[in-house]
């Protein structure tokens, strides 16, 4: 969504939010808690919606969360015995940015779950202010974390965190501040740790949301369907590596999800699959089957490709986050060589270009379009004569200004300066890519 873009309410949300709000008033009376909560959560809230334009399902993902958070603390409420300081509250700070990849959604969640534990445990503010430094170093930490072990340190970390700050609000030492303070809230980091380790893959199935780990995981050429694609179809598989470092380069130079696109890259083209034998990298000894065709026939078999592998991707449960790519790499681009071709024979009768244009949607994220416009680059470079580095840059600058007159990329929020970037950045890596080689003599033992 373009930054530009006003956000509103519809009916139904209006309603589903005015339900929730007056649930939790509900709530909060009834279990005694103040009702000043319902407030604080209603007006993060608002920040999300209008300065974040945060969706709708993220709303309700963020208030399961701090639901468990606030249950977890109401019962540990319940056991006198156990020292409250071992409630694992950064844990909710940590989750947020595995799960969204978002700092300052995972800043307010760190403030929203320091405010609500300490609310319902009793907390004053220097308690409140030592979870919440607590839960913002572990989601810094986290941060493009690649290994469960990263999210360990991220403990270790949170330990130390709150125990520095729980020395400089009371700098003085013996043994009932360490057993009972100090302790705890060094133990607390690790159980933090092994919380979100335990319950990351749980919230990211619920969520539909991605973790690096999952993508990792994904990015692995022994997943299924790679192995059915090096096998089924070569040519797109090793399209879809060149697009995936084309694009994967591109991400890290505007600061997007590059591990998204990397992976998504390499899921774009799983569509052809079905019938690689109809798709031009593919197509080996056997000639263009396309010649054999009418227009209205090849659009149907190209248009396919996108059906097809949305169905594939589903059926071997890849998250809707890597589905994504599988039509919005497309957009609601032009067949345009079947366009012309269809224009050329003179059919069909009332021949629109509606027709040739794929179905959509258009990029709805920074990242699809990024793969969108590397697939389309890639395959523009790749048929040029010369590759040379000017040529190059005339061929990269002419498909993103073509996609962008196209109105491919209204939907997302690429700005121009990162559309920029990102031509840059591809005609850099495709230069290296097709870089000239020195011509060796010809001779004995030469290869």
């Amino acid at each position: 969504m373009s930054p530009g873009t006003k956000m509103t309410f519809s009916r139904d949300q209006g309603i589903m939010v005015a339900v929730t709000f007056l649930g939790l008033v509900v709530f909060c009376y009834f279990s005694g808690f103040p009702l000043i909560i319902p407030l604080l959560v209603f007006f993060c809230g608002v920040h999300l919606f209008y300065f974040k334009k945060v969706k709708t399902g993220t709303f309700f993902h963020l208030a399961l969360l701090l639901g468990l958070l606030v249950f977890a603390a109401h019962a540990l409420k319940s056991y006198s015995h156990i020292i409250h300081f071992y409630l694992p509250i950064a844990s909710i700070a940590m989750l947020t940015m595995l799960l969204f990849n978002d700092v300052q959604i995972s800043f307010m969640m760190a403030l929203l779950s320091a405010v609500l534990a300490g609310i319902v445990l009793g907390f004053d503010l220097n308690e409140m202010l030592i979870f919440f430094l607590g839960g913002l170093s572990g989601a810094y930490k986290v941060k493009d974390a690649r290994t469960r072990g990263v999210i360990i340190e991220a403990g270790l970390f949170v330990s130390l965190i709150q125990v520095i700050c729980a020395f400089l609000i009371n700098p003085v030492i013996n043994k009932d501040i360490l057993m009972y303070i100090l302790k705890p809230l060094a133990f607390n980091g690790l159980i933090c740790a092994f919380v979100v380790i335990a319950t990351s893959k749980i919230f990211e199935t619920i969520f539909g949301e991605i973790t690096n780990f999952t993508l990792l995981e994904l990015s692995d050429s022994s997943q299924p369907l790679m192995k059915r694609m090096v096998v089924e179809a070569p040519g797109s598989y090793h399209h879809s590596l060149i697009v995936s470092n084309l694009a994967e380069a591109a991400a890290d130079a505007i600061d997007a999800h590059s591990l998204l696109v990397r992976v998504g890259a390499y899921y774009h083209d799983i569509g052809k699959m079905v019938h690689p034998e109809y798709f031009t990298e593919n197509q080996m000894v056997t000639g263009n089957k396309h010649d054999e065709l009418e227009p209205s026939m090849s659009r149907l078999v190209i248009f396919n490709h996108v059906k097809e592998g949305i169905e594939l991707a589903r059926k071997y449960h890849l998250n809707r986050r890597i589905v994504d790519f599988i039509p919005e790499h497309h957009g609601t681009s032009l067949m345009h060589y079947f366009y012309q071709k269809a224009l050329a024979e003179g059919q069909p009768e009332g021949l629109e270009e509606k027709d040739y244009r794929y179905p959509g949607p258009k990029p709805q994220s920074k990242e699809t379009a990024i793969v969108l416009l590397a697939d389309s680059v890639e395959g523009a470079t790749r048929s040029l004569d010369e590759h040379t580095p000017q040529r190059i840059e005339d061929v990269v600058r002419k498909v993103i200004n073509n996609k962008f007159i196209d109105g491919q990329l209204d939907e997302c929020n690429l700005t121009l300066r990162e559309i920029d970037t990102i031509a840059s950045t591809f005609v850099r890596v495709l230069s290296a890519m097709y870089h000239g080689r020195v011509k060796y003599p010809e001779g004995k033992g030469t290869l």
